[in-house]
Formats: C-alpha cells, structure tokens, sequence
C-alpha cells in the first residue's frame, strides 16, 4: 500500500519537474539545506532572467556551495565513455532507495520508445521537446581549475555533446582520447542544456568535482569562444574550443539569435549543429603543444608539467628581455646591450691622422607586452521506506 501511495505522489510531483544530471561527483547530490535529502532536486531548478551571480553554477539556491565527498569524482577516461542518470529527482536514479523507485525514463514513469507528443509538447516528464528527435541536445565541460570559484566561461570548454538528449535516464557521454590529466585536485566540469522550445526558454548549468583518467596526451584545452548561430552557413561556426552556451539571463548571456530557423521554428541556441557542435567528443579544442611538450598551453588547461622544464618558450610567445643593468658612468646614457657587457656601448679607438669618430648607441628596443589570453516541484517521499 505504501508504495502504491509512493508511486501516485511520485506521479503528481513530476509533473513539472525538470532535470538534472545525477552522478556522486555532483554538486549538490544531498540537496542544498546541509543534511542527506534522498530526494534532493535542487540541481533541477530552471536557470531564467537573473543576474550572473545567481545563474553561475546554480548559485540561486546555493547548489555550488555543496561540493561531493572527499575523493568522489565524475571519471573521464580518455578516448572511451562514461555515463550519468538524467532525471528530475534523486528519487528516481540508482543513487537514492537503492534504485527502486528508477526506470528506463526520467521520471521513474514507463513510457513507449517511440514516445511523442507531436505536435504538442511532452509536459510529462517535463523535457521540453515534442520527441526524441527533437530534443535539442545536452553536454559537458571542463575546466582545468580545481577551485569552482576559479572558472570562468574562457577556460571552462564543451568537449562532449550528446544529441537528441534528455531523453532516457541513462545517458553515456565520449571524451577526447587527447584530453590531459587534470591538477592534483581535479577538475570542474558542468553538464549543461538549453531546452529547443516547448515552455520558458531557459537553460541549465550544473557543477561536478571531475578527472582524467588514462591520460596520455599533454596538449592544453584551448581557450574558448562563445558559440553562434551557423546553421544556415557553416563558414560561421566557432571552430576548436568553445563556450557553453549561456542565454536568456539578465547578464552574462554568450549569444543572441533572432528570426527563426530552417525548419521554420524560433531560433533556439542549443548544443547541436545549429551552433557548430558536433556530436560525441569534441576533438577540435586542443591548443598547439609547447615546442617543450609541456606548459599551460593558453590557459584553459594546465596539465602537470614534466619533471625537466623545457629551455624554448611556447609556440607564439614574444620574449621580453629584461632591461640592461645601469651604466656606472653617469654621464654615459644607458644602450641596448646586445651579448652582456656593461650595458653602454664602449668606446671606438680613432684611427691615426682622422678626425675622431663617434660610436651612437642604438636606442632600446621598447618592451613588447603581451597580449592577455583571451521551481520545480519539490518531491515529498515518505521517510524511513
């Protein structure tokens, strides 16, 4: 009786609820008030209209201030996949009543594969599409920073896309067999997904603790772009690392679209073609290797360098030289030393029987400076089940 009961609430409160991706890696995985919530859903709030402050990393409710345990990770291993449970509550994945209240689905409802609501919209579970092939597509980011407070939209880059998702709870994602291994501490990396239509045009941005395993490769994730709309010519998509997809806030917002699209729709930004992002592992994101084979590389990433460092600056990088000690002689104006030396040009010696000749120190080269890089409704289970 009591899971009857159970699964009737668990109908009735989905309704509404959106999603999440769930793994222990997660910020948030207990909720946000402290204390263990086997049926959190915090991470599942809609990010819409509000200041950055608040969007970034879920910060509205606090999720980003709720790290996972100690030594809890979301494992990348390079060049294979690994997988995550879509759903609009803890409730119904593997990590909350030993699984027994999941499904195929995101709700922990049954549902036909061929499930589809067209022309109208699936409003139960709450995926904002009208059927699979038009779910607009979710992806992951990393960051090489071990710090949340250190990611910015520049060096936190998509590099894997699903499409066609949310659409089942178990959702596998490809890594690039060139991703580096992260810092010490790990790494950030956020799940994201902008809805294409069907209700309010909002977006989601949720944190996880991450690493690489199997890493073999040391070439930096390169510093990435804000996306733009190229369906209609493919000359326009942001080649290499790009941004996630930040839209319909207050501030922060990454892209603007206008019109509609090609099937006649509203545009709607989303982690698809339509922006240039190809399914599976994003291989393109890699920023050339230092000539050293190691080095932070433009920013994004900073894999752990070799225990030799390397004697030749990174490929690009404009050498400064350091400003050539004064010359003790007062009266003797300071000259680009070229090989060491005083740092003034010395003295020729006049040739017998001319006049004398005076040697003019070439003036300093001026100092280059580098360039910078670039609510859902809240589920209410019985206790104690």
């Amino acid at each position: 009786m009591r899971c009857a009961l159970f699964t009737v609430t668990l109908c009735i409160a989905l309704v509404n609820a959106h999603l999440a991706a769930w793994h222990k890696g997660m910020y948030c995985l207990d909720g946000n008030t402290g204390s263990v919530d086997l049926n959190a859903n915090a991470p599942t709030t809609p990010l819409y209209m509000l200041p950055k402050s608040q969007w970034w990393f879920h910060h509205v409710n606090g999720c980003d201030n709720f790290p996972p345990k100690e030594g809890d990770f979301l494992e990348l291993p390079a060049g294979k996949e690994f997988t995550v449970e879509i759903s609009a509550n803890r409730a119904t994945t593997s990590l909350s009543y030993d699984g027994k209240y999941m499904s195929d689905w995101v709700d922990g409802q049954n549902y036909p594969d061929n499930f589809s609501m067209s022309p109208g919209c699936i409003t139960t579970p709450n995926m904002h599409t009208q059927n699979e092939s038009m779910a607009a597509g979710t992806a992951f980011a990393i960051s090489y920073q071990s710090d949340i407070k250190q990611v910015t939209p520049e060096n936190l880059v998509v590099f894997s896309v699903r499409y066609h998702t949310p659409w089942k709870r178990v959702t596998s994602y490809s890594v690039p067999a060139a991703l580096p291994a992260c810092p010490p501490g790990g790494c950030i990396c956020a799940w994201g997904w902008v809805p294409n239509g069907c209700g309010e045009p909002n977006m989601y941005h949720q944190a996880f603790k991450c690493k690489v395993t199997g890493a073999t490769a040391t070439a930096p994730v390169a510093v990435g772009k804000p996306p733009v709309w190229c369906e209609d010519d493919r000359s326009k998509c942001v080649k290499g690392a790009k941004q996630m997809i930040y839209w319909n806030q207050l501030d922060g917002n990454n892209i603007q679209v206008s019109g509609q699209d090609l099937s006649g729709m509203p545009k709607s930004p989303a982690y698809n073609n339509k922006l240039g992002f190809a399914d599976g592992a994003q291989n393109d994101i890699f920023a050339p290797p230092s000539s050293g084979g190691s080095g932070s590389g433009s920013g994004a990433s900073n894999p752990v360098p070799s225990s030799t460092p390397s004697s030749k600056p990174p490929v690009g990088t404009t050498i400064v030289p350091a400003p050539a000690a004064p010359s003790p002689s007062a009266s003797t104006p300071p000259g680009s030393s070229t090989g060491g030396g005083s740092g003034h040009c010395p003295p020729k010696r006049p040739k017998r029987s001319t006049p004398s000749q005076t040697l003019s120190c070439p003036a300093l080269d001026p100092h280059r400076t580098l360039p910078a890089a670039n609510k859902s409704s809240t589920l209410k289970l019985p206790r104690g089940i």
